[in-house]
């Protein structure tokens, strides 16, 4: 899935659907941090980034815990992802 598949889910009016959205959308965005911090780590970025690797390493650690939580919710609310 990709950013702009969620779109119709993310101007829903079921809150379960907004929900499903939140969840995807970060989701991606987690998944593509978390490559890039495994290529920073093995020196195989094909750029510089202008952050330290801790800080990026830190935002995908605050981004696991949201995924979590979200996934929890989910389950507790009986929103299938």
């Amino acid at each position: 899935m990709e950013l702009n598949e969620t779109i119709k889910l993310m101007n829903s009016k079921d809150y379960k659907d907004r929900f499903r959205a939140e969840y995807y959308q970060l989701k991606i965005r987690y998944e593509k941090l978390h490559k890039m911090v495994v290529k920073y780590e093995a020196e195989k970025l094909k750029f510089t980034p202008s952050c330290t690797l801790e800080l990026l390493k830190e935002q995908k650690s605050h981004m696991g815990r949201y995924l979590y939580c979200l996934e929890v919710r989910a389950e507790i609310e009986e929103i299938e992802l």
